[in-house]
């Protein structure tokens, strides 16, 4: 659903036009932005993790949540102001990059099964099954924009 003009102010529009539809360099800031996202994305891991792990979650202080949550918005952002700056600038070697990293990632799919099997009564899946799910689908639908904000040149 697209908002009416009125509810984005004009100097928005032409910025978030520029960014999608401008052909020139990244911004100098875009490689240390991906850079930070991907620490960010790293750390927002171990939610899921220490939630898989632990058999009761209340035990977690109130500050885990607020801090998981608070975390993956950041992430979110993070990721999505990096696609929208690469939108349009992904070329031909970051494709194939992102392919062939896609045909590594995808065994993480058969490792997952596998850890089901043989650690599946160890692990609450119901604490952390949608944190590995959703990061899951963030790493790969952004993999090519952040190769790209990787790529760019430090100005």
């Amino acid at each position: 659903m697209r908002l009416p003009p009125a509810f984005v102010p004009e100097r928005v529009r032409r910025i978030v036009f520029f960014l999608m539809n401008n052909s020139a360099k990244l911004p100098s800031w875009s490689r240390p932005l991906a850079i930070v996202t991907a620490v960010v994305f790293f750390i927002s891991w171990g939610f899921p993790v220490a939630g898989g792990l632990t058999k009761n979650t209340a035990e977690f202080s109130k500050w885990w949540g607020i801090l998981d949550v608070g975390l993956a918005f950041v992430l979110v952002i993070l990721a999505f102001v990096i696609i929208s700056l690469t939108h349009s600038k992904v070329d031909k070697q970051v494709e194939n990059t992102a392919y062939r990293a896609y045909r590594v990632l995808i065994h993480a799919i058969l490792a997952m099964i596998v850890i089901f099997f043989l650690f599946g009564n160890h692990i609450t899946w119901i604490n952390c099954i949608t944190g590995f799910g959703w990061r899951a689908w963030l790493l790969l639908y952004g993999l090519p924009a952040w190769l790209t904000a990787v790529k760019s040149p430090i100005a």
